[in-house]
């Protein structure tokens, strides 16, 4: 189970979409401000665990692949054009490449990749249902434009394969035991890209159509939904928010930040540094606990009924 991934019907998944969007703007938010190691070690893991179990196995490579080329790219950009910093490593054509420069370079594409990678959970939590019931009242553009948004890329991923495959089974682009030449292969990948064009051209006529046809954005203009704010939403919307204040809290005392220039320095690690890391870790991790607790839940009343 844990290997596929648990999906969509998670625990944390089951609250109110309001719940869910208070959450992902608080981890999210915080994880922008925050350049000190404890903070971007702490939402790096989280977000990397939470995203392994929504989608298991599928999300391994990629985060891994992901990952490991903005840390890579990052920190040569970084390195090749700052130069500031004291601590110079080597010289390259008579520019100094400085150790702050590298740090800084690697601690700000963790946290770019954080919050990637926090976006693949929400993408998962955050169905095209729940934005459009929470933006397509007041803002129906904005609703069905993220709700477009954040399918947009596993919905061409999809279609590729279809396409793809029946290109393959039409013996298309492919040579008998031999491996197809590159300008084959790239003729057919062009061929591809360009059938994926077309239907998702198509495809996004008939929606508009659609959608045109039955009124959607018209003033006045309701909307079924079965989300009901409960005391059991209204318990973790306080959790989160009383968390939440104390990690804002801890970023507007510069809790969450290090100095990287002249010389990397850090915070020291007081009090309100340990309250706003503990508050922040709490926070981050309590779908990735309940989804797990969860599940194994879900397993003992299996094993218990067979």
């Amino acid at each position: 189970m844990f290997r596929e991934g648990i999906g969509e019907r998670t625990e944390f998944a089951e609250y109110h979409p309001w719940v869910n969007l208070v959450y992902y703007a608080l981890v999210i938010g915080i994880t922008m401000f925050s350049m000190s190691p404890w903070f971007l070690a702490a939402t790096f893991i989280l977000s990397w665990f939470y995203s392994l179990l929504l989608k298991g196995r599928a999300a391994l490579r990629l985060n891994l692949v992901f990952v490991f080329w903005i840390v890579v790219v990052m920190a040569l950009i970084n390195v090749l054009f700052v130069h500031d910093g004291d601590t110079v490593l080597c010289f390259i054509h008579g520019n100094r490449i400085t150790a702050e420069a590298l740090i800084y370079g690697i601690s700000a594409a963790v946290m770019l990749s954080s919050v990637l990678i926090w976006f693949t959970s929400f993408n998962c939590v955050m169905t095209a249902e729940k934005l459009i019931f929470l933006f397509g009242r007041a803002a129906p553009v904005l609703g069905l434009t993220l709700s477009m948004i954040f399918r947009y890329i596993p919905l061409l991923r999809a279609r590729y394969g279809e396409i793809s495959m029946g290109q393959r089974c039409l013996g298309r682009g492919k040579v008998e035991d031999t491996k197809p030449p590159l300008k084959m292969r790239l003729r057919q990948a062009g061929k591809n890209a360009s059938i994926l064009i077309s239907w998702s051209l198509e495809s996004s006529i008939e929606s508009a159509d659609s959608m045109e046809a039955r009124g959607y954005g018209l003033r006045g203009r309701t909307s079924f939904n079965l989300y009901r704010f409960s005391r059991r939403d209204t318990a973790m919307m306080v959790w989160l928010c009383v968390l939440g204040a104390l990690c804002i809290a801890g970023c507007a005392l510069h809790k969450t930040e290090a100095w990287f220039y002249p010389v990397y320095k850090l915070h020291p690690f007081d009090m309100m540094t340990a309250v706003t890391l503990i508050a922040f870790i709490l926070m981050a991790a309590t779908p990735l606990i309940m989804d797990i607790a969860g599940e194994l839940r879900w397993e003992r009343l299996e094993n218990g009924e067979q």
